[in-house]
């Protein structure tokens, strides 16, 4: 066949060549090593924790090395698209960090080698489809869905592989005239890769973390084009890959599947492979046994639920760091300050098999998170998350930041902060109480004697002095154990219970409560002195008057 003469018949509009693409879109002026690399989601409005996995591995390969993150917007499926998806994947990956230095933008798109969507792109394609029909490397195909789904049915009657390919690519070899009869017809075509593999073939590849793996050979002839003229993933990734310069793509491991067809059809179209690295599936325990995260059945897959629960975005992002590389967090210990970004991510440390997906780790990190945090930026983080989920809340701690940030100052700093939220839905109860709108009424222990909590208050009330130092006022709790009976040497009372009615814990307890609401509570002394002295007295008064 004249695979020239069928490639003006196919695009006989197309007259630009991959030459000029090559001089439109040169090689990039970065330092030696800098890696290129993207993320490319299909807007299908689902932004998920693998997608952050994902894209925060890219993003440290590319900003470590001195290289470029770019976002590609991969719509060619138009009828999984959803308005608006492009602007929530942004918004939402920018809400953990990962930040791009082109590509498509939430008005737009910044950078040189664009277009960055896909349906803007496919005059670009178009010039390579029929570069590759030229060369004799894909061909157009006529059948119908009624004819490959027969065509598959006889496949799986006679027990042979599906697909389109050797006896059952019925266009492969047809002569130009019935192609051209088809076309005068008004038939729609695709376009067809025209393989050269056989599954008999096997090779190694070098993948950056699941290691050196065996491939088989694709040997399928698949779709590069649709009957619309817009490229299937396969094709365009491939194209845009290249003239994006791109050296090092991550994506799921799912896409193993397609890598034979990937590595074909780069080297058919005389382009450099990129380094792949092929990241596993993020899982969690399922009784006994491990299952992948489930978008129906699991919650904390979706983005969405770290923002509603109230996860820093800075523990989100430390927690896949620890994913990704188990030395983080030994890298974390010994730098216990240091901006997470600092840490020399190694994409070979990945785990091959994928990561366990751990939810009480991921609070541990949050709180180690957010002890480290100074309060100014607590407040910050914690009124702007209040004011979306928890609005009274939040109108609350907006209403006085000062007075906020004191009682966010409680324990923090030095080498061994309170570590008293994990989230950002626990603050209310954490510190409701100093606020006369979330103050709980005081429930006093079941087994406590009121006519004795009752006079260690009103005996705490004659002795509160505003002015007392943390020693003075600590001082007086224990004169008025003493005085009471209980007593303030926990040992002892510990080597013979029944010998005291109570302890000075007691009495600290029954303070507390009558402050607070609450069993447990920050410093007491700091909250006193946080309430001032005239609420302090008023909710003492007002809990001996329940009494």
């Amino acid at each position: 066949m004249d695979t020239q003469a069928l490639a003006q018949l196919l695009f006989p509009e197309v007259n630009d060549t991959p030459e000029s693409l090559e001089a439109r879109f040169p090689a990039r002026n970065l330092p030696e090593g800098a890696v290129v690399t993207r993320m490319a989601p299909s807007p299908t409005g689902f932004v998920h924790l693998g997608n952050l996995v994902q894209g925060l591995t890219s993003e440290r390969m590319a900003h470590r090395s001195g290289g470029v993150l770019f976002l590609r917007v991969e719509d060619t499926d138009a009828k999984r698209e959803v308005p608006g998806a492009v602007e929530v994947l942004i918004e939402t990956l920018r809400h953990y960090g990962i930040h791009f230095d082109e590509g498509a933008t939430m008005d737009g798109e910044t950078g040189a080698y664009g277009p960055y969507r896909q349906r803007q792109r496919a005059d670009i394609y178009h010039i390579y489809a029929k570069k590759l029909v030229a060369e004799g490397k894909a061909y157009p195909c006529f059948c119908t869905e009624d004819e490959l789904a027969a065509m598959r049915a006889q496949q799986e009657r006679e027990k042979h592989t599906t697909g389109y390919y050797g006896q059952y690519a019925v266009w492969r070899d047809r002569p130009i005239e019935d192609i051209r009869a088809q076309m005068a017809a008004g038939h729609p075509w695709v376009l067809r890769f025209r393989s050269t593999g056989s599954i008999e073939n096997h090779f190694k590849f070098d993948d950056l973390v699941k290691g050196k793996i065996s491939v088989t050979e694709n040997n399928i002839d698949h779709v590069l084009l649709k009957s619309d003229g817009i490229p299937t993933y396969h094709f365009a990734h491939a194209v845009d890959d290249h003239l994006m310069r791109t050296t090092h793509v991550v994506r799921g491991d799912e896409w193993l599947a397609t890598l034979p067809f990937h590595i074909q059809l780069f080297q058919a179209l005389g382009f450099r492979l990129p380094k792949y690295a092929h990241i596993g599936p993020l899982q969690k325990m399922d009784g006994e046994s491990k299952r992948k995260l489930s978008k129906r059945k699991d919650p904390e897959l979706a983005l969405t639920y770290y923002r509603a629960e109230g996860f820093p975005p800075e523990a989100v992002y430390e927690y896949i760091l620890t994913l990704l590389n188990s030395n983080y967090e030994d890298w974390r210990r010994a730098n216990p300050d240091a901006p997470a970004a600092d840490f020399p991510f190694n994409v070979k440390k990945c785990n091959p098999a994928g990561n366990l997906f751990d939810y009480a780790k991921l609070i541990d990190v949050s709180k180690n998170v957010i002890s480290r945090m100074p309060a100014e930026m607590v407040y910050s983080h914690l009124t702007e998350w209040a004011l979306e989920f928890e609005p009274e809340f939040g109108a609350v701690l907006a209403r006085d930041r000062a007075y906020a940030e004191r009682i966010l100052a409680i324990g923090r700093g030095g080498k061994k902060p309170r570590k008293d939220l994990a989230v950002w839905k626990d603050a209310k109860d954490y510190m409701g109480f100093f606020y006369p709108e979330f103050l709980q009424a005081p429930i006093f222990p079941a087994q406590a004697d009121l006519a004795t909590v009752k006079t260690v208050l009103e005996k705490f009330l004659d002795a509160f002095r505003f002015a007392d130092d943390s020693a003075a006022w600590f001082d007086k709790i224990k004169a008025i154990t003493q005085e009471i009976g209980f007593t303030a040497d926990m040992r002892a009372y510990k080597a013979d219970p029944a010998a005291y009615p109570g302890t000075i814990a007691d009495v600290s307890t029954y303070i507390r409560i009558a402050v607070t609401g609450k069993v447990n509570s920050p410093d007491l002394y700091t909250v006193m002195q946080i309430l001032g002295e005239a609420e302090t007295l008023r909710r003492i008064t007002q809990a001996i008057g329940v009494l």
